[in-house]
């Protein structure tokens, strides 16, 4: 197989940029995943195929579901995590860049938003979670405060200004 081909059903376009704290979650959730959630979802079926007849166990179905789901997740970090660039928040000092809390105001709106700017894998409980891949995130890619950026959605030229840059 050629470097850099996946045989799996999660080919990664190009390397995704991740904070060191969501580069550390995951792999400690691919740790987890290949160690005890096996070990676990293994005992599952064990358990359920001593239940007997296994065309109608929903047991044995439910649990071999559940270690599909598992294993494509398994897959996906590890592709994830293979092709990771980690990135410093420092390097991003004052402006936007990947791990970034960003508040911008929209042109002809009053009210601030702020986003957390990186891969969905950086999950934040407060904060919508903005690709820098995406128009609005390329706009802001390395604007500091006080910025006012434009971005194209659907043939519409949007601006933006950038209110503030918060390390996370």
């Amino acid at each position: 197989m050629a470097k850099g081909a996946s045989r799996y059903a999660f080919p990664m376009a190009e390397a995704q940029e991740l904070s060191r704290d969501a580069y550390e979650r995951l792999r400690s959730e691919l740790e987890q995943l290949t160690t005890e959630g096996r070990i676990d979802i293994a005992q599952k079926i064990e358990a359920a195929r001593a239940l007997g007849d296994l065309s109608e166990n929903g047991d044995y179905h439910a649990a071999k579901d559940q270690q599909g789901k598992m294993e494509a997740r398994i897959r996906q970090l590890s592709a994830l995590l293979e092709d990771a660039v980690v990135v410093d928040k420092r390097e991003h000092s004052g402006t936007v860049g990947v791990g970034s809390v960003v508040a911008i105001r929209f042109e002809g709106d009053d009210e601030v938003e702020r986003y957390l700017v990186g891969s969905i894998e950086e999950r934040h409980q407060e904060l919508e979670v903005l690709s820098p891949g995406s128009p609005l995130g390329q706009a802001l890619v390395g604007a500091a405060p006080g910025e006012r950026r434009t971005y194209e959605i659907n043939g519409s030229l949007l601006g933006v200004e950038v209110v503030a840059v918060e390390p996370t």
